[in-house]
């Protein structure tokens, strides 16, 4: 080789530039260390807000006295069950639950038949005055309940329905349909219509294609009706205390109100009352989270 080739490969390579690894594009859904740190730290802090209350809840609960919510940093060395064992024992604490599973149980089950069936009809069908229809339902809800007490309670009485579970039911019933039926009918807007065809030509009637093809497809959107007809009926009082008279007829949320008197205060009861309370919900929400969260967006993506 000569020192002519020589010279001219040396030249080449110090003309040519020395390239680097390519560095790695961040995606469009990843973070840096910096931005997970913060998201991490919000949520932490996001889930100590929300979990504070429940906490305190409990932590009251274990106080014996019922003063000990005034000093709450005595209940440290004085923990205890007993609360929760004079409520289960000695209260009204099972006559409360059974009317309160009873009438929850009723509004949550008739109030979503009606306004499933409410909402697939004005969904589907077209008859005379099916929007106003709709208008009417909202309307219904312009009124607060000091308004409806009196004449609700006046039908009730004549129809005999009160200190009933069903008279109480029926009450639930006006409140939580309409809402619901707006939420369904949004819901049964996003399945296709092509389904109710194909039922049809399998020779199904309405009921049929409403009852095999539809209510399947439109589980999330009957478990967002379910658990507000639910945490409706559970947490109501207004209602609850005009139309139940009989001690052991009343809900949770009127047997709470027992607790406090006009000179008396059992709070420590009614922190261990009020976290049994919380129980039945909270199973109730794992019973259908999976559902939940579908159900609450999908709704609102075609009206």
């Amino acid at each position: 080789m000569s020192t002519t080739t020589v010279q001219t490969s040396a030249q080449v390579a110090e003309e040519t530039p020395v390239t680097s690894s390519p560095r790695r594009v961040r995606g469009r859904d990843e973070r840096g260390p910096l931005a997970t740190t913060l998201t991490h730290g919000l949520l932490g802090v996001a889930s100590l807000v929300a979990f504070f209350p429940v906490g305190w809840l409990i932590f009251l609960s274990l106080g014996p006295d019922k003063d000990d919510y005034l000093h709450p940093g005595g209940i440290w060395h004085k923990m205890t069950l007993d609360n929760y064992s004079f409520v289960l024992q000695h209260t009204g604490f099972w006559d409360w639950f059974r009317t309160t599973m009873i009438v929850v149980g009723g509004t949550t089950v008739i109030g979503l038949i009606l306004a499933s069936t409410t909402g697939y009809a004005v969904s589907r069908m077209r008859f005379p005055g099916y929007r106003k229809f709709m208008w009417l339902l909202l309307v219904t809800q312009m009124f607060p309940i000091a308004v409806l007490i009196v004449p609700m309670y006046q039908i009730m009485s004549r129809l005999g329905l009160i200190d009933s579970y069903l008279g109480l039911i029926l009450v639930y019933c006006t409140t939580v349909v309409p809402y619901t039926a707006w939420l369904l009918k949004g819901y049964f807007d996003t399945i296709p219509f092509e389904i109710d065809e194909a039922g049809r030509v399998d020779g199904l009637s309405p009921f049929g294609t409403f009852g095999r093809l539809i209510l399947p497809l439109a589980k999330p959107g009957l478990a967002v009706a379910a658990f507000y007809n639910f945490l409706t009926a559970f947490g109501e009082v207004a209602f609850a205390s005009t139309f139940m008279l009989s001690d052991d007829k009343y809900t949770f949320a009127v047997g709470l109100q027992s607790f406090i008197s006009e000179h008396d205060a059992q709070r420590n009861l009614m922190t261990a009352t009020a976290v049994l309370i919380a129980i039945p919900v909270a199973v109730f929400f794992y019973l259908v989270q999976k559902n939940l969260v579908t159900g609450l967006t999908a709704g609102g993506t075609k009206g």
